[in-house]
């Protein structure tokens, strides 16, 4: 019984990681959705909820008014109770393309953007984040892929680092892309990269306010309604990543305990009858969010089977892999230079122990609403 539950949950993990990607790899070729020119371009209004983002909401705001989009082009934006100056800043913005509320309270992200949903008429909304920029065709690249079934369509997010360069984590995010080109094709494109994404109208479901991964949620409700997502590789934007350590593996919890909020409210997703939407949806996501419950099964049954000889390397490796990712967190966190291949494994085991975090959090059933921003570059020191 333990054998099989060791050999059971390590074979999930490489199937997750390494095995799936592999499969697409071999019998998928991504390819851009196609893009066409309307006669008449539809409105948009982008939705940016913000919340104590003075460093960088300006800046922002002026990137969005830069647009070369051909059609009617709103920006609606919301200070979600920010202590600082964003709501100041950004009802100081003198453009009629602005339409700029300033929440005393803060709800949370979600309730803001249900909020600035439902003031909205436009035929199309684009949803980004405050410390995100986009090249200038960004919005008319995402417009330009809307079909007549296609109900939501993802850009492609950059991270950068302060001084610009492209991020140390840099493979596993052109590893996550591959994933989304991938399962675009495919017709089961899993959620939406929250920093640049747009969607029709009149598509919008009211999300619960406790909502996390909004980004996810927004676009499953649009599968679930029988449109297509697409991924579109040339509309483009770029993003900072947080600073430190710390700020990211918060972030990471944080949407960990989102991610399990989703699995119970998209469980419709799990079918077989949804084709390769349920295959994609269980081998990209459900895996990989109950991959740090898979690594302890392996850690754990293999301590009932240390009267083999092969059992006790099997654990004696396990160790040496959480010791290493251990020492590439340190040499990390005190600014060391790091190997690529330790900074790796350390990036994986790190991103299962925020995960598994974020599920501790899920079972104490922490309902709030309000979020907690990630630290910027810019902040005041």
């Amino acid at each position: 019984m333990m054998e099989a539950l060791f050999w059971l949950a390590a074979f999930l993990l490489v199937y997750s990681y390494f095995l799936y990607p592999a499969l697409l790899k071999l019998f998928i070729t991504p390819q851009d959705p196609t893009q066409q020119q309307p006669e008449h371009w539809p409105s948009v209004d982008v939705i940016l909820s913000a919340y104590n983002e003075e460093s960088c909401i300006a800046e922002r705001l002026t990137n969005l008014l830069q647009q070369d989009y051909p059609g009617l082009l709103t920006i609606r934006v919301a200070s979600d109770g920010s202590s600082d100056k964003t709501g100041a800043i950004i009802q100081n913005f003198d453009d009629p393309r602005i339409q700029a509320d300033v929440h005393l309270e803060n709800r949370g992200k979600v309730a803001v953007l249900n909020d600035l949903v439902a003031q909205s008429e436009a035929d199309i909304l684009v949803f980004t984040d405050a410390n995100t920029f986009f090249a200038e065709d960004a919005i008319r690249q995402l417009v330009s892929s809307f079909q007549q079934q296609i109900g939501a369509v993802c850009g492609e997010l950059h991270l950068q680092t302060e001084d610009g360069n492209a991020n140390s984590d840099g493979l596993y995010w052109r590893y996550e892309q591959f994933l989304k080109e991938s399962e675009s094709s495919l017709g089961a494109l899993l959620g939406a990269n929250g920093a640049i994404y747009a969607i029709r109208r009149a598509l919008y479901q009211p999300l619960p306010a406790n909502t996390v991964v909004d980004d996810f949620c927004i676009v499953m409700n649009i599968k679930r309604q029988g449109y297509d997502v697409v991924y579109n590789t040339k509309a483009k934007a770029s993003e900072e990543v947080a600073p430190s350590l710390q700020d990211e593996y918060g972030r990471r919890v944080r949407i960990g305990l989102g991610n399990y909020r989703a699995f119970r409210q998209h469980l419709w997703a799990l079918s077989p009858m949804k084709g390769a939407l349920s295959w994609c949806y269980w081998s990209h996501k459900v895996l990989r969010w109950f991959g740090p419950h898979l690594m302890l099964l392996v850690l754990l049954s293999n301590l009932f089977l240390l009267a083999s000889p092969w059992y006790q390397v099997t654990l004696l490796a396990q160790l040496l892999f959480y010791g290493l990712a251990w020492v590439g967190q340190t040499r990390i966190r005190q600014g060391h230079h790091t190997p690529s291949w330790l900074a790796i494994l350390s990036f994986f085991v790190s991103m299962n122990v925020a995960l598994a975090h974020g599920f501790l959090r899920y079972l104490q059933g922490n309902q709030q609403g309000a979020w907690k921003r990630t630290a910027r570059h810019g902040d005041a020191k």
